[in-house]
């Protein structure tokens, strides 16, 4: 069965990492009737600029304005919407909670009779915040719904239109004199190529698959050392420095002062010191895709003549 004949896919958050990456993955494989809903206005029209042939709807999910109706008809809805960075508690809750509530309502609704559950690999993290509490409640009310789907549990991601993560930090070692790393930065790492993570959803969509998947990176890579991968993928030659890691901490603190929605935080600072290792199982032999070494991941990252220049907002 092709995509193509699995009819409409529906895409919550499509305008993010995962949901553009997963667009143009659905459009090679050559999905036809596309839907993607997102709010943010900015990334939205980056979306349909590139692809002019499928749905937007530039819509807040935690809204009750109309966009529902987008569902009836779907035969694949991907849950890909998620409050990832900032410090206000509340918009965690009201993006990752409400907004899914509200989403799985629409579903049950219109009967969607499949679905890609996008989790993260936090539900089963050591850390303690606002983004992995929310994921947490976020996971069990799309699993309580009873529809038939699969549970993606990816690990951290980066790739084409990385704004939170590795494409952010890229983008601050372009413009810094030297690039700060916290402690020794010997803090172990499993990045996960968006492109291979796009390739699982397209092959669960295609296969209908059921269960519950924790999708890591293959290869496991101190924090430092993914950062001078990072150097040598966009030729840059910013000098790394290690700063201790109360002083780090104290810096960010600082910096969420000024700055309402930084794009990285104290909490995201502890979550990356504490000690995870996630499983990791062999998803490229279960979903049948490749999984692309790291160095070749990046370097198509960072040196696409198209996507590597596209900047998204937070």
């Amino acid at each position: 069965m092709s995509v193509a004949e699995l009819g409409r896919i529906v895409i919550t958050g499509a305008a993010g990492l995962v949901g553009q990456n997963l667009v143009q993955r659905l459009r090679r494989a050559g999905a036809t009737d596309i839907v993607a809903i997102d709010k943010n206005r900015h990334n939205s029209a980056i979306l349909a600029r590139l692809h002019p042939q499928i749905r937007v709807i530039e819509a807040d999910l935690a809204e009750d304005d109309g966009w529902q109706d987008a569902l009836a008809g779907a035969d694949a809805l991907v849950v890909g919407h998620a409050q990832i960075g900032g410090l206000d508690g509340e918009e965690f809750v009201r993006n990752n909670v409400g907004a899914t509530e509200r989403v799985i309502e629409a579903a049950l609704r219109h009967q969607v009779p499949y679905l890609v559950n996008i989790s993260s690999s936090v539900v089963n993290s050591l850390a303690v915040d606002h983004y992995t509490e929310t994921k947490k409640a976020q996971e069990k009310l799309v699993l309580a719904s009873g529809i038939p789907q699969v549970v993606l549990r990816p690990t951290l991601m980066f790739g084409w239109f990385d704004r939170k993560h590795v494409g952010w930090l890229a983008r601050f070692m372009a413009k810094a004199p030297v690039f700060p790393i916290p402690g020794s930065g010997r803090f172990m790492r499993q990045p996960l190529y968006a492109g291979d993570f796009c390739d699982v959803i397209v092959s669960a969509i295609r296969n209908r698959t059921t269960g519950s998947f924790n999708i890591s990176g293959q290869e496991k890579i101190d924090y430092i050392d993914l950062i001078r991968a990072v150097r040598k993928a966009t030729g840059s030659r910013t000098p790394i420095v290690r700063i201790p890691y109360r002083l780090f901490w104290l810096m960010l603190a600082a910096f969420g002062l000024v700055r309402p929605n930084p794009p990285f935080t104290t909490r995201q600072l502890e979550a990356l010191v504490t000690p995870d290792e996630f499983e990791v199982i062999d998803w490229p032999g279960r979903f049948g895709v490749r999984s692309t070494p790291l160095d070749e991941a990046l370097a198509e990252t960072f040196r696409d003549p198209v996507y590597s220049e596209i900047v998204l907002q937070f």
